[in-house]
């Protein structure tokens, strides 16, 4: 009798819970924080970028590269379900793309491919966007280092 409800009680809780995530953020940032995909650490990186934002979260962003085009990208992050939300899509955008045009993702393309998230969380996808424009500039440093 107990446990029944308690497993009712449970399912209460998690329905609220789904029910205010629903009112928050679009589907998109859902999906992308419920199933992240490239969160995670390339074993062998070309090039790494770390940022930690003013909020405290910090953000990594790891990029295999050849012959000038991202080929592999993961995230990692210790911030909120915005923050993987924006490392997700950032690393799903960027690969494929050359250097040069991944470079040219800014916060703002980031908000509309998530659908947007509430004010009080656009620094999530700048912080990732920033920590992107790291890593290529560590690539960058690297490769005029070698030649």
């Amino acid at each position: 009798m107990v446990e029944d409800e308690l497993e009712t009680t449970i399912k209460k809780l998690q329905k609220k819970i789904d029910d205010d995530e629903e009112q928050t953020y679009s589907k998109v940032v859902i999906r992308e924080y419920r199933n992240p995909a490239n969160f995670g650490v390339l074993k062998h990186p070309n090039a790494v970028g770390i940022i930690k934002g003013p909020c405290g979260d910090t953000m990594k962003i790891s990029i295999e590269v050849i012959d000038g085009q991202i080929q592999d990208a993961r995230f990692w992050t210790d911030g909120c379900g915005a923050t993987l939300a924006c490392g997700n899509m950032l690393t799903k955008t960027i690969i494929g793309k050359t250097l040069r045009a991944a470079n040219k993702v800014n916060s703002k393309q980031l908000l509309d491919d998530l659908d947007g998230l509430p004010k009080e969380h656009d620094h999530c996808a700048l912080l990732a966007v920033n920590a992107l424009h790291e890593a290529i500039n560590n690539y960058e440093i690297q490769e005029k280092v070698r030649v």
